[in-house]
């Protein structure tokens, strides 16, 4: 039996560190983009229903809904279908595709625990939101540039050090 369009829902598109702490981004697609807080003292639990959906491509601060309404097999690792997580990439800075990005980046060394540090890079205005967000313990500014720079002073100190930019999954 063929299925009509589904009712436009709120959807969670995972967490964000901003200037007030932790939050998780909830979308719908007529309501826009909405933050609830995670404070330490909040309860927190979820309801899953019958599928995962993609959460589509955000660009600066702009998001797009996945256009095929995908879902996502239970099992991914990504909350994005392959062609979303694609789009992604061809503008990432991550992926080295946007070059030409004019914003000033940090260098940092973050330590993770016993035998886990690592070297990366994180656009300046984020102000360690990004290392938030990786769960360091303790990190360290190195340096600022633009971000042909940094990305090679990550790649020169990586390898000097002998420290990785990024920790397989496993």
């Amino acid at each position: 039996m063929a299925q009509g369009p589904r009712p436009a829902r709120w959807q969670c598109a995972g967490s964000r560190w901003g200037h007030r702490g932790p939050a998780l981004v909830w979308r719908h697609p007529a309501q826009g983009e909405r933050l609830s807080p995670l404070t330490p003292d909040r309860p927190l639990s979820f309801t899953t229903g019958p599928r995962r959906d993609c959460v589509g491509v955000r660009r600066g601060a702009r998001h797009t809904p996945c256009p095929a309404g995908a879902e996502i097999p239970a099992a991914a690792v990504s909350a994005q279908c392959p062609d979303c997580a694609r789009l992604d990439r061809s503008y990432s800075v991550a992926a080295d595709t946007r070059t030409d990005d004019p914003r000033p980046y940090n260098v940092y060394l973050a330590w993770f625990g016993p035998d886990l540090i690592k070297v990366g890079i994180t656009a300046a205005e984020r102000e360690g939101a990004r290392l938030l967000e990786q769960a360091a313990l303790s990190y360290c500014l190195l340096g600022r540039g633009p971000l042909m720079a940094a990305r090679r002073a990550e790649a020169v100190l990586g390898t000097a050090l002998g420290v990785p930019d990024r920790f397989p999954y496993a």
